[in-house]
């Protein structure tokens, strides 16, 4: 009986220091080869990209540009946006009014090259007159009433006038040119002559017109 107790306890002895021998070996085994196993600190933390950040808008809502209310007024008190922005126009209203008696002038010029008849002649000459008219007195007291272009008009103006009512009234007394003292002023020949001194003041006064500023 006493010898079966001790080789008991031999046996459960040598079975715990078996156990332990192993199981050591194994947890040693477990973790050959594998370094460090405990917490390291975050060392790529420091040098992550900062996420971009979404800036807020300046206005809270996006103003429609053709709202009335949102549009500012015209600087016109501003010299700089004026003479820049809004471009003047450079041309005075004298030129303007020249640049209207050149197209006449150029259509009674036609009428005198072409030989157009008396009443024809005569409608240009009293259209021209009428707007010669209003030209010398809307600048009779300015400074463009002594610039020559000024003058040559008007002077085209009764020279044109003259021409026109000796055609007319040639026209007119044509049937009693042989019993008239004035025949030899109402003849052709004397009012073709007088038509093509009129044609070459007409051309001069329109290069004067051009010249003008």
């Amino acid at each position: 009986m006493k010898k079966s107790l001790i080789l008991l306890f031999v046996l459960i002895f040598s079975a715990n220091s078996a156990f332990a021998l192993f199981g050591s070996k194994n947890n040693t085994d477990d973790t050959e080869g594998k370094g460090y196993l405990g917490t390291l600190p975050n060392l790529t933390k420091e040098h992550e990209p900062n996420e971009p950040s979404v800036g807020a808008p300046i206005f809270d809502k996006t103003k429609q540009f053709h709202s009335v209310n949102e549009l500012r007024p015209i600087p016109r008190d501003d010299s700089s946006f004026v003479n820049i922005i809004l471009k003047p126009d450079k041309t005075s209203q004298y030129i303007t009014d020249l640049n209207e008696f050149i197209l006449m002038l150029e259509k009674l010029y036609d009428s005198i090259e072409n030989r157009e008849d008396v009443q024809k002649f005569a409608a240009k000459v009293y259209f021209f007159n009428k707007n010669a008219d209003y030209f010398r007195d809307k600048y009779a007291n300015k400074p463009e009433s002594f610039f020559i272009s000024y003058q040559k008009l008007l002077e085209l103006s009764l020279r044109a006038k003259t021409v026109s009512n000796l055609r007319t009234e040639a026209e007119k007394y044509k049937p009693y040119l042989a019993y008239s003292g004035n025949g030899k002023i109402y003849n052709s020949a004397n009012i073709d002559q007088q038509l093509d001194y009129l044609k070459k003041e007409i051309e001069s006064v329109i290069v004067v017109l051009k010249e003008a500023e």
